[in-house]
């Protein structure tokens, strides 16, 4: 069974109308950060994972899922 993280950060980020730039910016992350988050080419460290659910004021759990793959 495969297993990875993904996210919902580019939807949310959208939603709010910010640009990759200034959320890397708000997060002291590269943009370069952002968009590999965004594509699941990157799972963020836990402190990473706890700022971006700050920003958007949602738990981790509702932007990071685990999902199995067969």
């Amino acid at each position: 069974m495969h297993e990875y993280i993904s996210n919902e950060v580019n939807r949310l980020r959208t939603a709010q109308n910010v640009t990759q730039e200034e959320l890397a910016n708000k997060l002291s992350v590269s943009r370069q950060t952002i968009i590999a988050i965004e594509k699941g080419n990157y799972t963020p460290s836990i402190l990473l994972a706890l700022k971006i659910a700050a920003f958007f004021k949602l738990p981790v759990e509702k932007i990071f899922k685990i999902v199995y793959e067969k």
